[in-house]
């Protein structure tokens, strides 16, 4: 006789997480600029990410969510090679590769004495955590973009995608204007009215009503303009200092941008630009690798560095956006020779910057910036690069940066914060 024993049901706390929810938790740790640990950054620009970190990183992302009691936490890790063999380590290292299964993630193995990757596909277990770095992909890049670009419209309300408007007239769906002949390459929208009207006049009532090429009329709307956008991100060590991390929010920002341009504005382009002593371009796609340094704030080399790649779009609109907490203290000499002056706004490094947003000004170019600190100095400064661009400056707080720049974007709306 068979028996059938009953046990009570105990729930998994991690059943129903998603892929999407897994990666939303560890936002904060991919996204890390350095604020946590601000002297290592000082000599490691870009350090390597191993699977024990990002580990790590979502237990304690659990154990915040509620799903670990924190008591049962500390216990595990006070003996880090009992954890490894637990039941609860081999659950967590299911949700990891659940990352690199829907890709998310990319997991490889580092020679030994070399930096370079190999693939190990869903090789990695706990065991070999120690010599196992992930790097995440284009696809969790979007998904951090789109989740940041909703929470910052979100809080918002209602926002409408509308595109770039100009003072122009072109033909187009939405009819705001009066109706034209039609050229060819217009859009065929026709004034079926006007159009018969023009058919009446030349031949008269009649049945059948001829038409000629000449009678066809369209509609016309506001003509909408493609946009070349350059950020500019300060990734000076002051981003991170004085209590505050104003870096990782501009990383978010950039990401929710560059997502809402993918989605909203496919005609238009976006480049990153980090300056410091210097300045360098950087792919969108290596963003979340970026960390502060301590560098100065050679403001001149990166709108430098930004107008030669707008120079290169042929685009009806550029603009320069630039984010940044700090007063320009560096300035590249001709002979390439670096000049930093950390102490209070250096003549020299000013007027030579001004200068350059004075060039930004007679290619075209429009400058909007973000600045994340108030000091009366800076303000000043910030208002007269304003003056020169005739662009906008807005005096704001890592909290509320998001919701200006894109804003900003959408509406175009000429207008000061301070």
């Amino acid at each position: 006789m068979k028996f059938v024993k009953y046990s009570k049901y105990v729930a998994d706390p991690f059943d129903g997480l998603s892929a999407e929810d897994l990666l939303q938790m560890l936002q904060d740790f991919l996204l890390d600029s350095g604020f946590f640990d601000q002297y290592q950054s000082i000599y490691e620009m870009d350090p390597e990410r191993t699977m024990e970190q990002l580990h790590q990183a979502l237990l304690e992302a659990l154990r915040d969510q509620g799903k670990i009691p924190d008591e049962l936490l500390q216990q595990m890790l006070q003996n880090w090679e009992n954890y490894q063999k637990s039941e609860l380590a081999e659950k967590i290292n299911k949700l990891l590769e659940r990352l690199a299964e829907e890709g998310y993630v990319t997991i490889g193995l580092a020679h030994p004495g070399q930096g370079e990757l190999r693939d190990r596909g869903e090789e990695a277990t706990a065991g070999a955590q120690t010599k196992a770095k992930f790097e995440i992909t284009d696809k969790a890049l979007d998904f951090l973009g789109f989740k940041t670009l909703k929470d910052l419209l979100g809080s918002l309300g209602k926002s409408s995608f509308g595109r770039h408007d100009t003072r122009e007239l072109a033909t187009g769906v939405e009819s705001e204007g009066s109706s034209r002949r039609y050229e060819f390459g217009d859009t065929m929208n026709l004034d079926v009215n006007a159009t018969l009207l023009s058919a009446i006049r030349r031949h008269g009532q009649q049945v059948p009503l001829p038409l000629d090429y000449e009678d066809l009329q369209v509609h016309q709307c506001e003509y909408q303009s493609s946009c070349a956008t350059v950020l500019m991100l300060d990734c000076s060590h002051s981003m991170i200092l004085y209590g505050e991390d104003r870096f990782t929010p501009a990383k978010k920002v950039a990401l929710a941008l560059s997502h809402l341009i993918r989605s909203q504005y496919p005609g238009d382009t976006l480049h990153l630009v980090l300056f410091h002593d210097s300045a360098e371009e950087m792919p969108l796609s290596e963003l979340a690798r970026v960390r502060v340094g301590p560098y100065h704030t050679n403001t001149r080399e990166g709108l430098r560095l930004a107008q030669r790649i707008l120079s290169r779009q042929r685009k009806d609109m550029r603009q320069i956006v630039m984010i940044t907490d700090g007063k320009p203290s560096a300035l590249t000499l001709e002979d390439g020779r670096i000049y930093k002056n950390a102490f209070g706004l250096d003549p020299l490094v000013v007027s030579e910057t001004l200068h350059e947003v004075a060039r930004c000004r007679r290619n075209g170019i429009l400058i909007n910036t973000f600045m994340l600190a108030s000091d009366y100095s800076l303000v000043n400064f910030v208002q007269k690069m304003t003056e020169i661009c005739r662009g906008k400056a807005y005096f704001t707080t890592p909290y509320t940066l998001g919701q200006y720049l894109l804003m900003d974007y959408m509406q175009k709306k000429t207008k000061h914060i301070h």
